[in-house]
């Protein structure tokens, strides 16, 4: 159920074009403070994990590692996509509330 929920919004804002993906993608819209949460798969390579986790930490960018490559990819109709970076706030915050059980993050 949550998952569904997670996977709606991420189309939405692939649509809204407020989504940006792939790693190398992700890493430079990081690094132009374009980013407001990150999601990583949960079956990414645990080196993308441990970089992005210790990239999102020194920028203080919220992450979050949830669902698999194939249902981050399918929602955003891509393939093979492990890590989704999400530049709207407002869609940032759903995600993140929705994630976390109810709790906005600031």
């Amino acid at each position: 159920m949550i998952n569904n929920k997670i996977c709606g919004l991420l189309g939405l804002a692939r649509r809204a074009g407020k989504l940006t993906f792939g790693t190398e993608a992700c890493l430079q819209e990081i690094d132009k403070n374009r980013v407001n949460l990150i999601i990583i798969a949960t079956d990414a390579a645990e080196r993308t994990k441990m970089n992005f986790n210790n990239i999102c930490k020194e920028r203080k960018v919220p992450i979050f590692e949830v669902l698999d490559i194939e249902s981050i990819s399918k929602s955003i109709g891509q393939t093979n996509k492990a890590v989704i970076g999400i530049k709207d706030k407002n869609f940032a915050k759903e995600i993140a509330k929705i994630i976390s059980g109810g709790e906005a993050i600031g």
